[in-house]
């Protein structure tokens, strides 16, 4: 079983990603969890058809203890297991604590266990955050891979950098490896080649470019992913393509955080040429 963590800045589409690349290794016959470590309890809607999931901390409020594995998870596209930690209510608690409390009773409940037969786990964890609860996949050994996703914008590839640094600080007590970046495409100037030379000085590889196309949205109001709604389109395609690379990724390395100012040179080199 693989355990693989996607992070990204927020809105910089990582539960898009996610779910389409998931619904790429389900297609090849691979059996997948997904479990969703927002608050807004998002990361499995387009694998569910837009079906509202009951999350864990919900779960855990109206049922009490007495909670089995069946009464969290619920079958998606392909066969996937979609499970959402959920969180507090607004105002009250920390939403990191949801992340925590899921993934130890999804243990408890022996969701992992060899009888299972899942061959991936994904973890689609809230934006840039990698303190608390949040930075549990890394923090404790819970993902094995990270998978990054960002763009050419400053902000996505400052918070690239900013998770590559906890990923370095929790590297040998949790043995957690990056896998690559993930360039989900915002059309930016020289973007490919720019997300590239980020991943070289970060001592990684740009696993795959996903260009942007108005067939994601389109799958999205549907409430489906691009390989159920369209799986004749290109950009389903890029979606396969991608999962085909993490699923023979062997590329799996301590990255090399950027100083803010290496980072801003590189960002102006490619924008500006110099």
């Amino acid at each position: 079983m693989r355990k693989i963590a996607i992070y990204g800045k927020g809105g910089i589409g990582k539960s898009t990603t996610t779910q389409n690349t998931v619904a790429g290794l389900a297609e090849a016959g691979n059996k997948v969890m997904v479990v969703g470590c927002d608050p807004k309890a998002d990361s499995t809607r387009l694998l569910l058809g837009g079906l509202a999931q009951n999350t864990v901390l919900d779960t855990l409020r109206s049922e009490g203890e007495d909670v089995e594995l069946d009464d969290v998870i619920k079958n998606g596209y392909g066969g996937t297991r979609c499970v959402e930690s959920g969180g507090p209510e607004p105002g009250v608690g920390c939403a990191g604590r949801g992340i925590i409390t899921s993934i130890n009773l999804l243990e408890q409940l022996g969701a992992y266990k060899e009888d299972q037969n899942i061959d991936y786990v994904f973890y689609d964890v809230l934006g840039d955050v990698v303190c608390g609860g949040f930075a549990m996949p890394i923090r404790e050994g819970k993902a094995q891979e990270i998978y990054i996703v960002v763009s050419g914008e400053m902000m996505a590839m400052y918070a690239a950098n900013n998770i590559c640094k906890g990923i370095v600080k929790f590297a040998d007590a949790g043995g957690v490896r990056l896998g690559g970046l993930i360039c989900n495409s915002r059309k930016c100037d020289n973007e490919h080649e720019l997300i590239e030379a980020l991943a070289e000085r970060l001592g990684t590889q740009m696993i795959h470019f996903v260009p942007r196309d108005n067939v994601v949205q389109h799958a999205e109001l549907n409430r489906k992913t691009v390989i159920e709604y369209a799986p004749e389109a290109g950009q389903a395609d890029v979606y396969r393509a991608l999962a085909k690379k993490i699923s023979e990724n062997k590329m799996f390395v301590i990255p090399k955080p950027l100083e803010i100012e290496e980072l801003e040179a590189l960002l102006v080199k490619f924008e500006f040429g110099v």
